[in-house]
């Protein structure tokens, strides 16, 4: 297996997914590729078969949030304060999609190690709630207000969320790295009663957590991301050659409902 790294830098939501698409195109079946990249401007994404009715556009327009649907499922995330990973590879070379999720979530904690030691109780969830449950409620539109089964928590808080999809041979996996707690405001842009607001306020005050509220200072991006690659490398215990991949607007074409 040949393992490469790439950070994209800072982009927009359209630009951010349709890279990741495309990235799952071109990927070989002897390559594995690990990507980090943000935001610019802030961007609330929806899972793929998540309705755009739940957000109020004209609001999140008004603000210069963009608005774009992921290739994968959940639900929504405003994308802020975070360093976002994508990684893709070939479905076949993997015990399964579930093993590879826990496995993409164990690199992920290394790296965070690595980033500083005081991030030591990190844990993985080991219980998987019942997700048709909880999307018939209205925390059910946000994806931090649930942990999924190996995802990253600190304190029994969500740090990091994931999701994966199966693109016809190859697996793409893509989740946020929480490092300030400006996600919080994706509430703001959901279409509630205030009962509801209230309701989901407290909700995702009590269930997330943030690199920078656990450390109590600034985060260092360029840290973050050497310790993030640091991990990985250990984890699967190869080098993960660095690479730049440019995109023309032709090749990134897939559009997945952007607004």
């Amino acid at each position: 297996m040949k393992y490469y790294y790439l950070y994209t830098g800072a982009n927009n939501g359209r630009y951010n997914m349709e890279y990741d698409i495309h990235l799952s195109k071109i990927c070989k079946p002897d390559e594995f590729y690990l990507r980090l990249y943000r935001w610019n401007p802030f961007c609330i994404s929806l899972g793929k078969n998540q309705k755009y009715e739940y957000i109020n556009i004209k609001k999140a327009a008004d603000n210069k949030i963009d608005i774009v649907k992921r290739p994968t499922g959940g639900r929504a995330i405003l994308h802020s304060e975070e360093l976002t990973y994508s990684v893709i590879t070939y479905a076949k070379v993997q015990k399964s999609p579930h093993h590879f999720y826990n496995e993409i979530n164990k690199a992920l904690k290394a790296g965070l190690l690595f980033y500083n030691d005081r991030l030591s109780e990190i844990e993985l969830e080991t219980e998987q709630p019942d997700f048709r449950k909880i999307y018939k409620k209205n925390k059910g539109n946000i994806c931090f207000a649930t942990t999924a089964k190996s995802e990253i928590k600190f304190e029994g808080k969500k740090l990091v969320g994931s999701a994966q999809r199966k693109r016809g041979n190859y697996l793409l996996q893509h989740g946020s790295i929480l490092c300030g707690s400006y996600h919080k405001n994706l509430i703001n842009y959901l279409n509630l009663s205030n009962e509801n607001y209230l309701d989901i306020c407290n909700k995702i005050n009590n269930v997330t957590i943030d690199l920078e509220s656990i450390l109590q200072e600034k985060i260092n991006f360029i840290k973050l991301k050497k310790s993030i690659k640091k991990g990985f490398e250990n984890h699967f215990s190869d080098l993960f050659t660095e690479v730049s991949l440019n995109f023309s607007n032709e090749e990134l074409k897939e559009i997945f409902q952007v607004l």
